[in-house]
C-alpha cells in the first residue's frame, strides 16, 4: 500500500507519459513541478530535449537555476526520462 502522498504523484506520472508530447502537457508539468507562484513568472517550451524556461530579470535567473536540478528531476518524472535532458534560462 501506498501513501497518499506518493500515490497522486506516481498517478499522474503514469497519466502524463501516456499522452503524446505536446506544448499544453509541457507548460502542466512545469506547472505541476515549480508551483503556481514560479509558473506565474516563467514561460517554458520545449525544442529538442531541452527545457527553455524564460524569465523576467536575473533574480529569477538565479532562484531557477539554484534549484534546477530538483526541476529537472520532477519534470523526468512526469514527462519521462527522454523528453527532457536539460534546463536552459534565458531572460525575455
Amino acid at each position: 500500500m501506498q501513501r497518499l502522498a506518493q500515490a497522486v504523484p506516481n498517478a499522474l506520472a503514469a497519466l502524463l507519459r501516456d499522452v503524446p508530447l505536446s506544448d499544453g502537457k509541457v507548460e502542466f508539468a512545469w506547472k505541476t513541478s515549480v508551483g503556481p507562484n514560479l509558473e506565474r513568472v516563467t514561460a517554458v517550451k520545449l525544442e529538442g530535449r531541452g527545457l527553455i524556461v524564460e524569465v523576467p530579470d536575473g533574480s529569477w535567473t538565479r532562484e531557477i537555476a539554484r534549484v534546477t536540478p530538483l526541476i529537472l528531476r520532477r519534470m523526468q518524472a512526469l514527462l519521462g526520462t527522454n523528453a527532457i535532458s536539460e534546463i536552459l534560462i534565458r531572460p525575455r
